[in-house]
């Protein structure tokens, strides 16, 4: 499956840490009856998903509430551990944004928006999107051509069209 705007999301878990640990986080929960917004990295701490992508939905976040934006949502294939040291080190979790971990990549490969990079040691990661949900329906879908350009799916790109 190849994403494209009108498809409804398939039910994935996350990963995302709690206090006592690693815990489920269920797609198909945050999105019922909600409006989200998704946006996927190829990997945390890498340099354009900590300088450019990370920081446009943390600028923008006000503005995606004030068009009825329930969440943003964070995706990377990396473990809870790596997600939860990269939001506090960005600033993201305190900021409001859910950094989930897609571990073993399941929901990045049903979606269709898997790559690899072995130059760069990207094995099996995300490709770089953005996306704004509605109850599960896909409205709006940002792709990058590019892992390393962060233009189409950056948060003031995807707020300008919604």
């Amino acid at each position: 499956m190849t994403l494209t705007t009108g498809d409804v999301l398939p039910g994935a878990t996350f990963l995302s840490m709690g206090s006592e640990g690693p815990q489920d986080v269920s797609l198909g929960e945050k999105m019922k009856g909600r409006k989200i917004v998704i946006f996927a990295v190829p990997g945390a701490f890498t340099g354009v998903c900590t300088t450019a992508h990370v920081p446009s939905f943390m600028r923008t976040k006000d503005a995606f509430a004030a068009k009825g934006v329930d969440e943003i949502i964070c995706v990377a294939v990396n473990d809870p551990f790596v997600m939860q040291a990269w939001g506090e080190s960005t600033g993201a979790t305190a900021a409001g944004l859910s950094m989930l971990a897609d571990a073993e990549g399941a929901f990045t490969q049903a979606i269709g928006m898997d790559f690899n990079a072995p130059p760069a040691g990207l094995i099996n990661r995300s490709k770089r999107y953005a996306m704004l949900v509605e109850d599960g329906v896909v409205k709006v879908l940002h792709v990058e051509d590019s892992p390393g350009t962060c233009e189409a799916s950056a948060g003031e790109s995807l707020l300008a069209a919604i």
